[in-house]
């Protein structure tokens, strides 16, 4: 969803840089850029690996990246006019998630208006779990996507008020998931007095 040329044009036009995983909604650009990693040269090309240990696994990623990208076009647009008209870099990551019992390998693309910078899209890179992760939570744990508030302030109101309860439960340092943290706030007020009066 996030990957749109409007998105991306106001990003930049606000002195930022983006980092946008292409998926589905860009299948042409995708596919293209899957290719040009397929057969770039290596002098083309800027890698970096990382390896991280925790929650019983073991994550190694591989940054891949290049500048080279005035060969970007779009059938979509008139002839010879990128879609995307800030792409500075693109990049592919690829993952293996070694488990006790069983390794697990990804691989994502994506495209950034910032230079080519392998440690800073790599760091990049790895926070767009942190983002993906709080989405997931307020979906699934909050029924976010479930809200019928739609006009207004309303909408934009219980936004925040969600995102404050999670990051409320999220810092409480007590057993039990965000769920069971939550659940057990609605039905003990002395638990829910603990959370409201966290401190940071």
């Amino acid at each position: 969803m996030g990957c749109q040329v409007e998105i991306a044009d106001k990003i930049v036009a606000h002195k930022a840089d983006y980092l946008l995983a292409l998926k589905g909604n860009q299948p042409t650009l995708e596919a293209d850029v899957v290719d040009y990693f397929r057969t770039a040269p290596a002098a083309e090309l800027v890698t970096t690996t990382t390896v991280e240990k925790g929650h019983g696994r073991i994550e190694t990623r591989t940054y891949t990246a290049s500048k080279v990208v005035d060969w970007i076009v779009s059938e979509r647009s008139y002839p010879g006019r990128p879609r995307f008209t800030t792409i500075k870099t693109i990049v592919k990551v690829d993952t293996r998630t070694e488990h006790v019992d069983r390794s697990t390998f990804d691989t994502r693309t994506y495209i950034s208006s910032a230079t080519l910078d392998i440690e800073r899209i790599a760091r990049a890179a790895r926070s767009h779990w942190g983002v993906e992760s709080m989405h997931w939570l307020l979906d699934v744990e909050f029924k976010d996507d479930l809200s019928r508030y739609r006009s207004g302030h309303g909408a934009k109101n219980m936004a925040v008020i969600r995102r404050f309860a999670l990051d409320l439960v999220r810092h409480l340092k007590t057993k039990g998931s965000i769920k069971t943290r939550r659940k057990r706030a609605g039905w003990n007020t002395d638990f829910l007095l603990q959370v409201l009066q966290i401190t940071r």
